[in-house]
């Protein structure tokens, strides 16, 4: 029986599934490693196919089992479509040789392709750049020489256990009405990414995407480091720079689809959908537009699992945060669905060959890089996502916690302060499977795009254009600022075993992103973040940056993430009020709008003073100062140590615990008195 089926007892009817899962899994690696060898050996795709500099020249190579013919077109033959072919040279490739002078790095290249009687024009599928055309707004290849070595010097990088997630993305990353560049991003928001106390950045729309808004999500060129930002080589000096840093650098990684087209992608290459998709509806993303893998192919997982083996030896990326991981494990991509019970998980509505995938995809990147750290987007909470393969599991360290957000969201939009549910928040914040990691959140860059707010802009709305000012007295602006504090310190105390935050709303960023586009007149006016907001002393931005920052550094400082759950010690659901235990600080809520209250005796396990290490209604966070920064003696009452605190209306505190100390031998010899007392009366 696998430990899955031990973690979870209440998958024992399914121990069948796990088993096929299992099988499915060992089954598709011995069919693609016959002789055996490791995947590591496996995914070196990249190595063979695509344009390569070598001794004597140039190699081309490429994959297109249905087409009857392949040329190469280019500046070097003045884009002459039939000139240089390409010999078929068995198992679907194909294989052209160049003399040194024929090719250049820069020279601009095509693959002309005749399938099924039609000629086409397509993008090499391993290309490592490509470009657009200003003049024709059109795309094509672009030769990089993979002789040219990058100077690394991050051998010796270790990232620290603990994630703190920054996700960034690099184009909308300045304050200028522009695209930003890598060396940007590496130069001046490293630096503020580093000061905030985040040791990891999950950088999204790396891979490369013709449309920009597309926030990087419809992939064209799995192999080409997004042109929108710069070269190859400027993305090396970020994630180079980012490891001397001491910042861990994540992929955000789109294998769950890609774009339809086919002159930018990889659709029809050989003239066919089934080359990479599954043919018919079942290639069709029905919400995105989009074509969806057959991870059944050995092809496609060549090609995948060689994807990421790539990104990580040629980049150095610590690994991954996979994309669209519901839409991969269910045929009908989880939209609509409700999973409320486990039949969902296993059922004919189960995509088992993505889950097989996704198993080899975390094996391949664990023997690429031992430390490599991989995460799930999965709404659905697929049992095992998060649980070594060998348990029966995917394999992968962390999911999202999707949920976060939404009830965060719902509490806000849905329901007046006094009305929320404050043991079902705590019970939200625990809602995680046993032995799996959980990425705890309050919102992604999801809730940040337009038809969607971020949390600050919920909670204040329009008075943020006007009431930021820090000599500026607004209610609504007060009530917002308190609960943005509070609504992050509950999560990062409670919910997971590592913290992401999207970019800018740790200081409250107060607009929408919204790309170019023809209905804004394309524009970048909010395809941008302001940091000037946060540097400005004059606003109340700054208050919300000083908060996000002393949490990150206090938790941090206590590595609170290797206490899996908190230790729930006090909770009053009239009161709105929480308090619970983890890792050395004990984190006090009170969400009530109005009701301060005095002499809470909170319950602590161990016989130490408490000192107040972190109160959300400090001065500098926008408070007004009600707490004490005092030292809190332990009191004993029938047997049971407590502290006594004052908890002022929608304040949070974090009291730090101090030496553990024998309670004192009175203290006990009372106590036993008195319990012999009770017993004679």
């Amino acid at each position: 029986m696998y430990r899955i089926l031990e973690l979870n007892p209440q998958l024992a009817p399914f121990e069948g599934d796990i088993n096929l899962r299992m099988h499915l899994y060992n089954s598709t690696k011995s069919r693609l490693l016959p002789d055996g060898g490791t995947l590591k050996d496996f995914a070196n795709a990249h190595e063979y196919f695509g344009i390569h500099h070598v001794e004597n020249g140039w190699v081309y190579r490429e994959w297109a089992p249905s087409a009857s013919a392949l040329w190469l077109t280019g500046e070097f033959n003045n884009w002459s479509k039939t000139s240089h072919p390409l010999k078929s040279i068995g198992n679907g490739n194909w294989e052209i040789e160049l003399k040194e002078e024929e090719l250049w790095e820069g020279c601009k290249v095509k693959t002309v392709v005749e399938a099924f009687g039609n000629i086409t024009e397509h993008i090499p599928l391993y290309i490592r750049r490509v470009t657009q055309d200003p003049q024709t707004i059109t795309w094509c290849g672009e030769v990089m020489d993979d002789h040219k070595v990058f100077e690394w010097t991050d051998k010796k990088f270790k990232g620290e256990k603990s994630l703190y997630i920054y996700e960034a993305h690099v184009g909308m990353a300045q304050e200028e009405g522009k695209v930003g560049s890598y060396r940007e991003f590496a130069d001046y928001t490293l630096p503020r990414v580093k000061q905030a106390g985040y040791n990891t950045i999950q950088l999204m729309a790396i891979m490369e995407h013709p449309y920009y808004g597309s926030f990087g999500y419809q992939v064209s060129n799995f192999f080409a480091a997004s042109s929108w930002f710069g070269k190859p080589e400027d993305l090396k000096y970020l994630v180079n720079k980012a490891h001397e840093m001491g910042i861990r650098v994540l992929l955000d990684v789109v294998h769950s689809h890609a774009v339809k087209n086919t002159a930018e992608g990889i659709n029809m290459f050989d003239g066919t959908t089934w080359q990479f998709f599954h043919d018919g509806d079942k290639g069709e993303h029905p919400a995105w537009g989009t074509k969806c893998f057959d991870y059944g192919k050995d092809g496609v997982i060549h090609f995948l699992l060689s994807n990421l083996k790539f990104w990580m030896t040629e980049y150095h990326f610590d690994g991954f945060r996979f994309d669209g991981i519901t839409s991969m494990l269910y045929h009908d991509h989880g939209l609509g669905s409700n999973f409320d019970n486990n039949n969902k998980y296993f059922s004919m509505n189960t995509h088992v060959e993505a889950i097989t995938y996704l198993q080899l995809a975390n094996e391949l990147i664990r023997q690429v890089n031992p430390k490599a750290i991989t995460i799930a987007e999965d709404m659905s909470g697929m049992p095992g996502m998060c649980l070594p393969i060998e348990d029966g599991g995917i394999g992968f360290d962390y999911r999202l916690a999707m949920g976060m957000p939404d009830m965060w969201v719902k509490a806000v939009k849905e329901s007046v302060d006094e009305g929320w549910h404050i043991n079902g928040m705590w019970g939200n914040m625990c809602l995680r499977r046993p032995g799996e990691g959980t990425v705890a959140y309050v919102e992604s860059h999801d809730q940040a795009l337009v038809g969607d707010q971020t949390m600050i802009f919920r909670l204040a709305g329009a008075n943020m254009y006007t009431d930021m000012n820090k000599d500026c007295h607004n209610p609504i602006i007060d009530r917002a600022i308190a609960l943005h504090k509070m609504i992050r310190l509950f999560s990062i105390g409670a919910g997971g075993e590592a913290y992401l935050n999207f970019m800018g709303n740790e200081f409250g960023h107060p607009e929408w992103i919204d790309f170019p586009r023809e209905g804004n007149g394309w524009s970048f006016h909010y395809c941008r973040r302001q940091w000037s907001l946060r540097d400005n002393g004059f606003l109340k931005y700054q208050w919300l940056g000083n908060f996000d920052e002393d949490m990150i550094a206090l938790t941090k400082k206590h590595k609170i993430f290797e206490q899996t759950f908190g230790d729930l010690r006090l909770s009053k659901e009239p009161e709105k009020m929480i308090a619970f235990y983890r890792k050395g600080l004990l984190f006090a809520f009170n969400f009530h709008p109005t009701q301060s209250l005095t002499n809470v005796l909170i319950p602590v396990e161990n016989y130490a003073d408490y000192t107040v290490a972190m109160s959300s209604d400090d001065e500098q966070y926008g408070g007004f100062n009600q707490v004490e920064h005092i030292k809190y003696p332990v009191k004993r009452f029938n047997g049971q140590n407590f502290i006594e605190i004052y908890l002022p209306a929608r304040t949070a505190i974090v009291l730090e615990e101090g030496r553990k100390r024998p309670v004192p031998k009175k203290i006990l010899e009372a106590e036993a008195m008195a319990r012999q007392t009770v017993v004679t009366k």
